[in-house]
């Protein structure tokens, strides 16, 4: 067995976000969405990031010089995760709901987006988790309700032994489009163990020979269920 820990910074105790960087092909930026957020209400500007965080953010994928940035982001991004837990209106996660214009936590992650386009950050892949199942999604632009960024990946795979849940419904406002999706079939099929055979896990690898990166959504019997083999950026 391997443990992996979290440097404790003593200027900061109990930061998560930082980067880890793989050689001239990868680095990984690894997001807390849970310790600086507020409530996602409608109006205004809920939290999600937080100003230190987000400014990190934005000052370390303009500098990287890597070929791929992979985002390890707790939280997805436009799936509708209803908060049952509170009073709070809207969603747990980043998508409200409405479909529509950023509102919300979602403000602050179109302005996330519209940096990196800005300021031509290319290969951007999210790889996100909560939801307890996996799937893979293409946003872009041309379906969505916010327009200013560049088309994205995001592949999800939840917790990996833990009770699973079916499928989320999307948030448009981000454009996604379903590519894969496995899960289990909801309502009474809801909350499996893991002998049901639906836990799931990402593998990633990137060619030092082509840079490109290919993504594989694999079952807990270690059975490739879908993958993607994805082209760098020309310019990158």
């Amino acid at each position: 067995h391997e443990m992996t820990a979290i440097r404790t910074l003593p200027t900061e105790p109990g930061r998560i976000f930082r980067k880890i960087a793989y050689g001239p092909l990868l680095d990984v930026f690894f997001v807390d969405l849970r310790s600086y957020r507020g409530p996602n209400q409608e109006e205004g500007g809920g939290g999600l990031f937080g100003w230190r965080q987000a400014d990190w953010l934005k000052r370390e994928l303009a500098a990287s010089s890597a070929t791929w940035k992979v985002i390890a982001c707790d939280m997805p991004i436009g799936l509708i995760v209803w908060d049952d837990y509170s009073a709070r209106r809207g969603s747990d996660a980043i998508a409200d709901g409405d479909h529509g214009a950023p509102k919300g936590r979602e403000s602050e992650f179109a302005d996330l987006l519209r940096f990196v386009r800005d300021n031509a950050i290319e290969n951007l892949v999210w790889l996100t988790a909560d939801v307890h199942y996996t799937a893979a999604h293409h946003y872009d632009p041309s379906r969505a309700a916010f327009k200013d960024f560049s088309p994205f990946w995001e592949f999800v795979s939840g917790p990996l032994h833990s009770g699973t849940y079916g499928p989320k419904e999307l948030d448009m406002t981000f454009g996604p489009e379903v590519r894969f999706m496995k899960a289990s079939g909801g309502g009474i099929y809801s909350n499996l163990p893991p002998s049901a055979g639906l836990q799931f896990f990402g593998i990633v690898d990137i060619s030092g020979q082509t840079r490109q990166m290919t993504v594989r959504l694999m079952d807990r019997q270690d059975q490739e269920l879908w993958r993607v083999t994805l082209d760098p950026a020309v310019s990158a």
